[in-house]
């Protein structure tokens, strides 16, 4: 029997800290926005909240340049502290390319 074996050159990541777990629901909740200011980000993002502003009842919303905004800012500890400090219960990081 030949035997052959493989090399996968894509690799493999060993995660330190998982995501955190995903909210059952987003009413009553306090959502935050983190925004690296992409392509359109300064039109999706806004959208984005007002959806879920009418979908989810008694959310709030925190405006979208409540934190620093950029690739640059986003990334580093005084952003993490802010975010933090805010006491929100859920933060979306994107764009909107």
């Amino acid at each position: 029997m030949v035997k052959l074996e493989f090399f996968d050159p894509s690799g493999a990541l060993e995660t330190a800290k998982p995501h955190a777990p995903r909210l059952a629901s987003l009413a009553g909740k306090r959502i935050g926005f983190v925004s690296n200011e992409q392509w359109q980000a300064y039109r999706m993002l806004p959208l984005v909240k007002s959806m879920l502003e009418e979908d989810y009842p008694g959310v709030e919303v925190l405006p979208i340049d409540r934190f620093p905004q950029g690739n640059t800012l986003i990334g580093n500890a005084e952003v993490a502290k802010l975010v933090k400090e805010s006491d929100v219960d859920a933060v979306i990081i994107g764009n909107a390319a």
